[in-house]
């Protein structure tokens, strides 16, 4: 459909992925794809246009296992925008309760005539898994620990936006590095596209074995504070550690919380963001998360801008 557009003719001439699982298997030139065309979409949206139908007919389906804010409503929002009908899943009042299988259940929500599906699992794989048994677009909205290739996307937009390049910058991804699929899709698009990644928490949440993957590990904030261009302050993922990796919550706060004496220590261009939900006065202080270096709204604005984008390249361009 046209709609005057000229990026938005039509999905670019190279994109054939029909599923987005994670970003370890994209290559630069796809997730600068991704990225260039949710600019378009931003722009689109920040000049007032609340429609923009490029999906006009189609059917999405928010399956969600987990609880979810931003994501879920980010998708719906993202549809919507595009002119597509999106269906809310609720796992609790389905017939999972009854013994059905994951793959069932999408598969008759597939045979109910829907585009794409955006799951939600706490089991790393079930989007793979999915993507295996559907002929719809498969979108992986967080599996577990494993991977959240969209919230990855959106953190690498807010930086480039910021910066105007990812190549050459220093990323420092901080706290519960072990459970955080962030923290994963964030490492493979970063160094992908040419920045320098730090993970940095307790000895507990960050291994050594993380050097495997080309990253840099590091157990003191303070000691790299002056050599960083992006702190992501990653949430502690209570919900899913069998035991509580460090004392206390304040001890914590004390060695690894963001807060205005360590900005200070920083350099004067840092950015600050987090993928959300942020807890006040663990991760982050209010005056660092509501001041002029935090782009932790922005992160919220771009991901509407994602995940349309998102939807459109997969729907519209998928050949796979």
């Amino acid at each position: 459909m046209g709609i005057g557009i000229p990026e938005l003719e039509s999905p670019p001439a190279g994109w054939k992925r029909k599923h987005l699982l994670g970003l370890e298997d994209l290559s630069a030139e796809e997730i600068t794809t991704i990225l260039d065309t949710a600019e378009v979409f931003r722009r689109l949206l920040l000049e007032g246009r609340r429609r923009i139908p490029l999906l006009e007919g189609k059917t999405c389906v928010n399956l969600f296992f987990e609880n979810s804010t931003r994501t879920r409503t980010s998708f719906a929002l993202a549809a919507r925008r595009l002119g597509a009908d999106m269906v809310d899943f609720s796992a609790a009042t389905s017939s999972l309760s009854k013994g059905e299988t994951v793959v069932d259940t999408a598969k008759n929500l597939e045979a109910m005539g829907i585009e794409a599906v955006i799951v939600r699992h706490s089991t790393p794989g079930t989007p793979h898994l999915l993507a295996q048994h559907l002929r719809c677009s498969v979108i992986n909205a967080g599996d577990g620990p494993h991977e959240h290739p969209t919230q990855g996307l959106l953190d690498i937009l807010t930086i480039r936006q910021r910066f105007g390049r990812i190549e050459g910058l220093t990323v420092a991804l901080v706290g519960d590095i072990a459970y955080s699929r962030t923290a994963r899709s964030d490492i493979w698009g970063l160094k992908k596209l040419g920045a320098h990644v730090i993970v940095c928490g307790p000895s507990t949440l960050v291994s050594p074995r993380w050097a495997e993957l080309g990253v840099e590990y590091c157990y003191s904030l303070d000691e790299i504070l002056p050599r960083v261009d992006v702190l992501n302050l990653l949430r502690i993922q209570f919900e899913r550690q069998l035991t509580r990796p460090f004392p206390s919550v304040r001890e914590y706060a004390h060695l690894y919380g963001m807060n205005r004496e360590r900005l200070a220590r920083t350099k004067p261009s840092v950015l600050v963001i987090a993928p959300g939900p942020i807890n006040r006065g663990v991760e982050v202080s209010p005056d660092v998360a509501d001041g002029p270096h935090s782009a932790i709204l922005t992160q919220v604005t771009n991901g509407v801008a994602v995940r349309m984008a998102v939807l459109w390249l997969l729907i519209c361009g998928g050949k796979e």
